[in-house]
């Protein structure tokens, strides 16, 4: 009773408030809007003075004319409060808008009244009386031909500016204009006696190719206005550059949503404007698309490695550029994708006979290194300009199915089976050609090399992303090609210490040449295996590699009799030779109880009940997803349960990530880093069209390659992760990458949602 008596009260009250506290506003002081028609629509604009608020529930728009009709409208949520006069409510503070549809019954007048009613308070405890005002707007559709319309956006019916003001197209004339191939002017024309707010400019791509940066505008002036206080402003035409990354060099067009909002200095401010113009950029140069991959990177952000390494190319001297990726080229030597080419280096040197010298083992590794280089490199250029997935390509079963081959006529060459050679025809005119004997192995040196360097196209890595990434989005071929080249000779340097420490330390005949050829074999069905690992069953796979270490005990001796006048070394050969054809025969057994692992064959068997179940798995389980729209609704779904996303894009040919797979994913800090985390995984292993629109989205050149989403659904531009990284690494790296994204305020799930 006593609320009831209050507000009964209150138009007493207040007269009274306002005599004892001059700070307490009249309500057309503390609520003021301003209103305009376009051409389908009634805009309001409201500004709520600090200290006051409206009720969302005590609001309603009529019209005072029969001839408009309005429609449904949706007010703004508003924020909860809860005072003691109406308990729980939503209401509205500082600014807020309200847009109301109509349709015009007979014909159009030239104004309306629009009739408003609201109710307010302020937080000192003063609740006003509910409020009327009628509000005459004139109508864009009387007045479409005319030069000047009058807008009649007085901020309420107490002391408004009326007068004619121009159409908000009139007033302020965006331009788009394209700088060079990644960069847009964005320029906006100010009428005199009109500015702009510097803080209601912005400017986005609609483009799944290209990503913008941030806008860049200049300083305005500083304005202290009567509806929004201290703003900077433009009173004059304003300049800005919008800065966009691309994969593709080439010259295209795009859409560029613009939105800004200003005012008259006569009193009047328009609702926000947003206008989709579209322009065409021309091809992309090294320097225009360095700055425009800076610019979209999200402040604070770290720097990716292969963003790092693309700076390098584009920034640095042609000799720093060739020094640093030799030197990611050695390192890379050691991978799991480089080394393979050690042994089938050295068959090709153990294939040359006996009577090889250390200039002779050089000279064929550096034919076989240059071979290697050359293809990588060329490969690297032509996926980079035509944007093909060559990983993909190289990886395919029939490629993979004919380079086993290969090596398997290699192996049954170093078993003795044939004498693997090019015809004596082509060697004579070979060597009389270059006055050089046996031209015909270096040849086929080069020519394996050439094909070897399918084995590497396995893996990427920073340094092979930042390659391709500055070849693609700058058309730069010199420098990436350069670098990627360097990358090259970097991973077979030391394969030229194995050709010439072979020629020097190589058994020269007998029967340790014999079993030295003999190991190169079994060393080449092992590369066979493993090629053809990418496309069988793990259980199949697991099955051929038993089969092989079981044979290759046999050839160490291990079923062999030792008498004893046997030496050493026989002695030391049979007991290696048994274990591996213990272990060879394990290897089988697991691959029959339906295991996959080389390092444990024996997990899918339960030795206690003797009966075979399925080993527990250890690993990450994912999600899958396919399509972009796959993904926007794991996102959507992510952001709503407030959890941030990995996107882990996998391959059954990618060897770097069974790497993750098996030795990253089951680690218990990796698991515990990624609890809060959705884990979504794209099986590119099929590369077909929606495969490659995903890869496309994100820039990814092939697989293994890990993108972070925070829990606001936003992408975490600098902590992608390519090719294999360790535990403990990874595990650290997931703690940044899902940690609060600073300057990031927008919600996905609320974006799509309202878009969908």
């Amino acid at each position: 009773m006593f609320r009831i008596a209050l507000l009964l009260c209150l138009p007493l009250l207040a007269p009274l408030a306002l005599s004892q506290d001059e700070d307490i506003l009249h309500p057309e002081e503390a609520y003021r809007y301003a209103v305009a028609d376009t051409g389908g629509a009634l805009e309001i604009d409201w500004v709520v003075e600090d200290g006051y608020y409206l009720y969302r529930s005590k609001m309603s728009y009529t019209s005072g004319s029969e001839s408009i009709v309005l429609g449904d409208y949706e007010l703004p949520e508003g924020q909860h409060h809860e005072d003691e006069f109406f308990g729980v409510q939503p209401v509205y503070r500082n600014r807020f808008y309200v847009s109301i549809p109509y349709t015009v019954v007979g014909d159009a007048p030239e104004s309306v009244d629009l009739i408003i009613k609201s109710q307010g308070c302020a937080d000192i405890g003063l609740c006003y009386p509910p409020q009327t005002w009628t509000e005459s707007v004139q109508l864009i559709a009387r007045n479409d031909s005319a030069p000047k319309i009058d807008l009649g956006t007085s901020f309420g019916s107490f002391g408004g500016v009326n007068g004619d003001f121009l159409p908000v197209d009139e007033a302020f004339q965006p331009i788009l204009t394209a700088i060079d191939g990644n960069n847009i002017e964005i320029a906006i024309r100010v009428t005199d006696g009109y500015y702009l707010y510097k803080d209601k400019i912005t400017a986005s791509l609609q483009s799944d190719v290209a990503r913008a940066g941030l806008l860049e505008l200049p300083d305005g002036e500083i304005k202290t206005d009567q509806y929004f206080g201290r703003m900077e402003v433009y009173h004059e035409d304003v300049f800005g550059k919008l800065s966009i990354a691309r994969a593709t060099p080439e010259a295209m067009d795009f859409d560029v949503e613009v939105k800004y909002q200003g005012c008259a200095d006569g009193g009047i401010c328009y609702p926000p404007v947003t206008r989709v113009l579209s322009v065409s950029v021309p091809e992309a140069t090294a320097v225009s698309a360095l700055s425009a991959v800076d610019a979209t990177k999200t402040p604070g952000a770290p720097v990716s490695e292969q963003g790092r390494l693309a700076q390098v190319i584009t920034t640095s001297a042609m000799g720093s550029v060739i020094a640093t990726f030799f030197g990611l080229g050695l390192l890379l030597a050691f991978t799991p994708c480089v080394l393979p080419m050690v042994p089938i280096l050295s068959g090709i040197i153990a294939g040359e006979g006996d009577n090889i010298s250390s200039a002779r083992g050089f000279w064929l590794a550096f034919s076989y290194v240059m071979g290697m280089a050359l293809v990588y490199t060329a490969a690297g250029v032509a996926a980079a300009a035509a944007g093909l997935q060559l990983q993909a390509m190289f990886n395919q079963p029939w490629v993979l199915i004919g380079f086993s081959s290969l090596f398997v006529v290699l192996a049954l060459s170093m078993f003795g089976l044939f004498d693997l050679q090019m015809p004596s025809s082509i060697q004579t005119r070979m060597a009389n050609a270059s006055g050089k004997q046996k031209s015909g192995t270096a040849i086929g040196a080069f020519v394996m090399g050439a094909l070897s360097s399918l084995v590497v196209t396995a893996c990427v890595a920073p340094a092979l992303i930042a390659t391709l990434t500055v070849m693609a989005q700058t058309g730069d071929m010199l420098r990436g090609g350069t670098a990627l080249f360097a990358m090259s000779l970097g991973m077979g340097a030391p394969l030229l210490l194995v050709g010439a420490a072979q020629g020097k330390y190589l058994p020269k005949a007998g029967a340790w040449m014999v079993a030295v050829k003999s190991a190169f074999g079994f060393m080449m069905l092992g590369m066979g295996v493993w090629m053809m690992s990418r496309i069988l069953p793990g259980e199949i796979t697991l099955a051929l590699y038993g089969i092989l270490i079981f044979m290759a005990g046999v050839f160490l001796g291990g079923l062999t009799t030792l008498t004893t006048e046997s030496l050493g070394i026989q002695k030391l050969g049979k007991g290696f030779g048994l274990l591996a054809i213990i272990y060879g025969a394990v290897l089988l057994v697991g691959s029959l109880a339906g295991s996959n692992s080389m390092l444990r064959p024996l997990a899918a068997l339960n030795t206690g009940g003797g009966s075979a179940v399925v080993a527990e798995h250890r690993g990450l389980e994912f999600q899958r997803i396919k399509t972009s729209g796959d993904l926007d609704a794991a996102l959507v779904q992510a952001s709503a349960s407030g959890k941030s996303a990995m996107l882990d894009f996998y391959a059954d040919w990618c060897v770097s990530c069974i790497e993750m797979e098996e030795y990253t994913f089951t680690d218990g800090g990796v698991q515990d880093a990624l609890a809060n985390t959705i884990l979504l995984q794209a099986d590119v292993t099929a590369n077909d069209e929606e495969d490659q629109e995903l890869l496309k989205r994100f820039g990814v050149f092939g697989p293994p390659t890990i993108i972070f989403f925070g829990d606001d659904g936003l992408q975490r531009h600098g902590y992608e992760v390519v090719g294999y990284m360790k535990a403990k690494d990874f595990a650290e790296h997931v703690r940044m990458a899902t940690g609060n994204n600073a300057g990031q305020s927008s919600n996905l799930a609320a974006k799509l949602t309202a878009k969908n």
